[in-house]
């Protein structure tokens, strides 16, 4: 018995090692995962609060160690944070470390974002310095702690209007990955599975066109993925309720544009594969960056260009970005028009490829 085991226990390792696809994923994708890591989050410790920094004069710069103002998205202006001259580098405030500083021009667009828990608080040099923060954030009322100790004078201004919790702001990112998921490896592992069994093969010698054969793969995992994630978004809206401000059909809209985008690209990747391991490389080595990159856990306020830019490429940062907008700040059709369109063309482009490169042997 020992010899029947180890001799199918070695035809596997041999299996294994001569699919050279699949022995290549499997090592370059915790290689990419870590070195990608390494680079986003090098450089000095990460800041661990995000406060905006309200005024509209140039400020002196404060001395070290602070970080300089970022630039975060389109929101805010361009440059160093701003404040009365000579009240920057007078403040103890902001000279904390770990904390930081972004330069806020509009004091509405600020306290939106706090509300909204884009930021942790919305900081006012001057005499006295105010502040506005979220409530219902964590990381706020630890921030305010930390103002109060270095500038007790400053006043706090009340936040109003409903403000958004953390769980109002994950909830469409939860939605939005399980969507990924569903879609890539509903699509792209079923239709390697396929051809890998020779079921495929079979097809082919039915009147079945590749055309059919595909769309009723769009269509049926299409439909599914509608409607578990209608389901979720109803059942948990009645369970535990969220901040949804937006329109529902619209929500609809973006869930099946989302959806096609994800299934096109499984399509693309299953089209010609037939190697279980190098197909299943391939999904994680396009599922892991956009669930790390896309704000799905967390703001992407801040960090650098390069980093937002690569992020915004990924169409579940295109759908998440939309999904928000519509459920936490009630944006309309033309407000998300740009991220309709930009999932329409990439769910063309790969539908095309994956009908292109499609195959039905081995």
């Amino acid at each position: 018995m020992m010899r029947r085991l180890l001799a199918v226990w070695h035809a596997r390792n041999l299996e294994f090692l001569r699919d050279r696809g699949a022995l290549f994923f499997t090592l370059i994708l915790p290689l990419s995962i870590i070195i990608g890591m390494a680079i986003i989050f090098s450089g000095p410790p990460r800041p661990l609060f995000k406060v905006g920094v309200l005024g509209a004069h140039r400020a002196a710069v404060p001395p070290a160690p602070p970080p300089p103002l970022a630039q975060p998205r389109a929101s805010h202006a361009p440059g160093r944070g701003s404040c009365p001259p000579g009240r920057c580098a007078a403040d103890p405030f902001l000279r904390e470390r770990y904390v930081q500083f972004i330069r806020v021009a509009s004091r509405s667009r600020g306290v939106q974002d706090v509300r909204r828990q884009r930021i942790d608080m919305l900081f006012a040099p001057g005499d006295p310095p105010r502040y506005w923060v979220n409530t219902d954030s964590p990381k706020g009322y630890i921030i305010q702690r930390l103002l109060l100790s270095a500038d007790p004078q400053a006043q706090r201004v009340q936040v109003t209007g409903k403000t958004v919790r953390y769980i109002d702001w994950l909830f469409p990112g939860i939605l939005a990955m399980n969507l990924m998921f569903s879609c890539l490896f509903g699509v792209g592992y079923i239709v390697m599975r396929y051809r890998q069994s020779g079921f495929l093969k079979r097809l082919h010698a039915t009147p079945l066109t590749a055309f059919e054969f595909l769309g009723a793969q769009v269509l049926s995992r299409l439909s599914i993925t509608v409607f578990i994630t209608g389901a979720l978004y109803i059942g948990v809206g009645a369970l535990i309720g969220f901040h949804d401000s937006g329109s529902v059909l619209l929500l609809l809209l973006l869930a099946v544009l989302g959806s096609l985008s994800m299934i096109a690209l499984g399509l693309t990747i299953s089209a010609r594969f037939s190697s279980e391991e190098l197909v299943n490389g391939l999904l994680n080595l396009i599922t892991w960056p956009m669930m790390l990159l896309s704000g799905v856990w967390f703001s992407l306020a801040g960090s650098p260009a390069w980093v937002r830019r690569v992020a915004d490429a990924l169409p579940l940062t295109q759908l998440l970005h939309a999904a928000r907008a519509v459920m936490l700040y009630g944006a309309g059709f033309s407000q998300i028009a740009p991220n309709l369109i930009y999932l329409s063309v990439i769910t063309v482009v790969f539908l095309a490829v994956g009908a292109w490169s499609f195959r039905w042997r081995i």
